[in-house]
């Protein structure tokens, strides 16, 4: 027994020194936090926004430091005429967006561009026009929107109302406006895309967004910080807080079928991350409004006081979080209107969006 015991020793002497150091090197490595954080809650709450997390991981493209990161190289496709009057002329054109074509109805005034906010004079100030949230299947190109687009355009301005991923012709499966990045980047390609035109100033292109809309801009604008200008009607979910707070009663929504593509990412964010936690390091790299520091352009907000889909509240909250910054914005509230601001706030909205992309552009 005594000698099979000393023969076995220099084996079991090698395998608990080689665990050791194993051991030794895992739990002392440099980069430990980012091996253990996607498990331990507890470190994921000491998270901060400019701590380290692991790279890459699930679901990086919904965050701002991701959209930041990567790059938007877009162009127009064949540009089919479409509505004329004395003031501008329409045409249907596509553009690229992460290998998907993305449809949008472009207005370009005839007159000839005036001198901007830029002093730029040879080209045209411009907007991408962001839908709300209309059921995928119900949208139109040249219809939904039409009166907006028409005011804005009869105002000197360069419209590009796009049709979001899955909405009209444009390819892809609606993504949704808020636990998705799609439609930002859709967005940002569209940028990108009128940058590359001989007819946009590359330095004026401002958003405008309606309700949904509302948070994809704004998270545009926080992907791209340089972005002049950004008009928000009856926008929602800002903070993502405030959608659990005050919530959207739109009993237009159609939900996503349950095997759709669409509701089976959500379900795998929820799995992942849970719901929205404001102290976990991944959601908390999700809002726009934790990086407000950095954004440059001017913000304004429009909101009828009696929206019965998106609660104003969450326009008052964000101004509240503007007014701790340097950024420019403004609250126009409206007493009528409810959610598309219809009627004379319609008027009232379209001229203060006017006067603002005119100061900015």
């Amino acid at each position: 027994m005594r000698k099979s015991i000393q023969g076995f020793t220099p084996i079991l002497l090698i395998l608990i020194v080689g665990l050791g150091i194993l051991f030794f090197a895992i739990f002392n490595r440099s980069d430990k936090k980012e091996v253990i954080l996607p498990v331990l809650e507890g470190v994921n709450k000491a998270i901060t926004l400019s701590s380290p997390t692991p790279t890459p991981f699930a679901f990086q493209e919904l965050t701002i430091p991701y959209l930041r990161k990567r790059s938007y190289l877009s162009n127009l496709e064949e540009m089919r005429k479409g509505n004329e009057t004395l003031i501008y002329t329409s045409y249907v054109t596509s553009y690229d967006s992460d290998g998907l074509t993305v449809y949008g109805l472009l207005t370009i005034p005839k007159e000839s561009p005036s001198t901007n906010a830029q002093g730029d004079s040879r080209r045209y100030p411009a907007i991408i026009f962001v839908h709300g949230y209309i059921p995928p299947q119900n949208y139109q190109t040249t219809v939904n929107y039409n009166s907006y687009v028409d005011y804005l355009a009869k105002n000197g301005f360069v419209v590009f109302k796009i049709d979001l991923r899955g909405h009209g012709n444009s390819e892809g499966e609606p993504g949704g406006g808020y636990y998705s990045s799609d439609y930002v980047i859709d967005t940002l390609n569209a940028i990108a895309a009128l940058r590359n035109t001989d007819f946009v100033n590359p330095r004026a292109i401002g958003l405008w967004g309606h309700s949904m809309a509302g948070n994809v801009v704004f998270r545009a604008l926080g992907a791209n910080p340089e972005i002049p200008a950004v008009v928000i009607w009856a926008g929602a979910g800002y903070t993502y807080q405030d959608l659990q707070e005050y919530r959207i009663e739109d009993t237009s929504y159609q939900p996503p079928p349950p095997d759709s593509e669409r509701a089976k990412k959500r379900q795998q964010l929820r799995d992942a991350y849970g719901t929205f936690n404001p102290d976990h390091w991944f959601w908390k790299q999700v809002p726009a409004t934790n990086y407000l520091s950095d954004i440059k352009g001017a913000v304004q907000l429009n909101h009828a006081v009696n929206d019965n889909v998106v609660s104003i509240e969450y326009s008052k909250n964000l101004d509240s979080l503007l007014d701790k910054t340097s950024i420019p914005h403004e609250l126009n509230e409206y007493s009528s209107g409810g959610h598309n601001l219809t009627g004379s706030a319609f008027s009232q909205a379209m001229q203060n969006t006017v006067e603002f992309f005119q100061k900015y552009l």
